[in-house]
């Protein structure tokens, strides 16, 4: 195969005309004309349209931006105006949102209403995310059981007792392998006009009982190889990987023009020596747009990657509205047992609230200064410091502007209540020491009140923790389980006494400490 030459089109004028094109499709009604692409009969135009790193399906922000039924009624638009239109997704969908906490029929969800909405748009093609794999493996089983869209990995396999092998859809009687590479079919009049090659790659980030990660590097290598033998005339990647490693895979190989990738959350167009990755902002506050045009005889390609706003100025899907107001309900339901209004605004951020996964298990964020905060003052009576794992900040994104009381749901989504402990210093010590050993995963503390010093000792206002003297902390009832620290439990020597919340207090549900917190300090 012959590769590409890669001819970016970035010229002002193309994009004010595809930016007018958008507009009339976008605000126009129910009818859309059919606009051709194709210039002539040796050019072949089809689209891309990327997500990446979604995991609510509902618009955020009190309704401001985002919205999977929104995104759906851009994608019907576009494919209006182009019919090889294929929309894909660039891992980290089932997991976590707020929603796939929720229990139905003594279930949780675990990602079904995520592939119930991605279904309904008519997804073409996923690939895994480090969060696909937050799942147990039977949850993940019925995911890809329950999905009508195509899923592709090359360096992620499912361990059995007799070795490593595919992860499979199972369909009635059927076993489905889920392959290294997906061929897409560009169309026109029932006839293939090009053939467009896809593999999907991931990051090695979560390691799971079930799950081998073999090179990336090496097997997008392979997959490409096995694509060009194939005949793809072009070839694309579809990965979750960090930017540095999806520049490494592009130097690596050249021939491949554009990569779809997740990970960040946040959007970029980063240009390599060779080609281009693109990565959209997390939860579908953008998507991006690739309008393509391939030349048979010469062999260019020319890409136009359009970054769009998804707002409350998009209509929404009817169908697919229809499908997330249903979990809505449910959500809204679940979270009135705690607070009666999910949906108000009780923060301004005008400083963004540091949610990200990495943050939160390897530094102290201000997040999670005001979580544990709040839980100091979740009780009538005052205590010395609060500390909370990490691990219990599942949002994994950062939140600015207004804040809603279901965003601190989604940040907090297991809940819990956050007790009163009477703990020595010398078993405080142990366990602040304890945290700071485990940076980088969930065990890793978030502190209020606390601090190191310089030289490593821990302070409590400033004083050194003294080990024969003894301390009040607000501690998350998970943590007092010993899940994340294993001393701590009722049982250690150095508990002294364990307080439980009165119904009356904030500190029935952390969510309600950090939410009645909040709004005290509106701003």
């Amino acid at each position: 195969m012959k590769p590409p030459k890669y001819l970016p089109n970035i010229t002002k004028m193309k994009k004010a005309i595809y930016g007018l094109v958008l507009l009339f499709v976008f605000g126009a009604c129910n009818t859309t004309k059919q606009i051709p692409t194709q210039v002539n009969k040796d050019e072949v135009a089809f689209k891309f349209i990327q997500l990446n790193d979604v995991y609510e399906i509902a618009p955020l922000s009190g309704g401001k931006y985002g919205g999977m039924a929104r995104v759906a009624h851009v994608v019907d638009s576009v494919r209006a105006i182009e019919s090889n239109t294929f929309l894909v997704m660039a891992g980290d969908f089932l997991n976590p949102s707020l929603l796939g906490n929720v229990k139905v029929d003594g279930e949780r969800l675990r990602g079904k209403h995520m592939v119930e909405v991605m279904n309904a748009m008519d997804f073409d093609l996923v690939t895994f995310g480090n969060h696909e794999f937050d799942l147990g493996v039977e949850d993940l089983q019925k995911r890809l059981n329950e999905s009508t869209f195509d899923w592709t990995t090359a360096n992620a396999y499912q361990i059995f007792e007799d070795g490593n092998s595919s992860f499979n859809k199972i369909i009635g009687t059927d076993t489905i392998r889920i392959p290294e590479t997906k061929m897409l079919m560009v169309k026109e009049n029932d006839s293939v006009r090009l053939k467009v090659g896809v593999f999907g790659v991931m990051i090695d980030s979560n390691p799971v009982d079930y799950v081998y990660y073999s090179d990336h590097q090496l097997e997008a290598k392979t997959a490409y190889s096995l694509l060009n033998s194939a005949g793809a005339d072009v070839v694309f990647g579809l990965t979750h990987l960090k930017i540095e490693q999806d520049k490494a895979l592009l130097d690596m190989l050249p021939k491949v023009p554009l990569i779809m990738g997740g990970h960040e959350h946040n959007n970029m167009l980063v240009p390599t020596k060779t080609g281009v990755v693109a990565k959209a902002d997390a939860n579908a506050k953008t998507i991006y747009i690739h309008s393509f045009t391939y030349n048979k005889s010469t062999k260019n390609l020319k890409i136009d990657s359009h970054l769009m706003r998804i707002d409350d100025k998009i209509a929404s899907k009817p169908t697919v509205k229809a499908i997330v107001d249903r979990w809505n309900l449910v959500l809204e339901n679940k979270i009135k047992e705690v607070i009666e209004d999910p949906n108000e605004v009780i923060y301004y951020a005008q400083t963004p609230l540091d949610g990200t996964d990495s943050a939160s298990r390897g530094v102290q964020t201000n997040l999670g200064a005001i979580i544990t905060h709040a839980m100091a003052l979740s009780f009538d009576e005052e205590v010395d410091a609060a500390i909370v794992n990490g691990g219990s900040i599942r949002l994994d994104e950062m939140l600015a502007d207004a804040v809603t009381s279901i965003d601190i749901f989604r940040v907090l989504p297991f809940g819990g209540n956050v007790v009163k402990v009477k703990m020595t210093g010398a078993l405080l010590i142990e366990v602040l020491d304890f945290g700071k050993s485990k940076v980088g995963t969930g065990a890793y503390l978030q502190r209020y009140n606390l601090d190191e010093s310089p030289s490593g000792v821990w302070l409590l206002e400033g004083n050194q923790i003294d080990a024969n003297k003894t301390y009040l902390l607000a501690v998350s009832d998970f943590l007092m389980k010993g899940y994340d620290i294993p001393f701590l439990t009722p049982q250690n020597i150095g508990v002294l006494d364990i307080y439980e919340s009165k119904p009356t207090e904030p500190a029935t549900d952390i969510r309600k400490a950090v939410i009645l917190y909040l709004k005290s300090i509106k701003k």
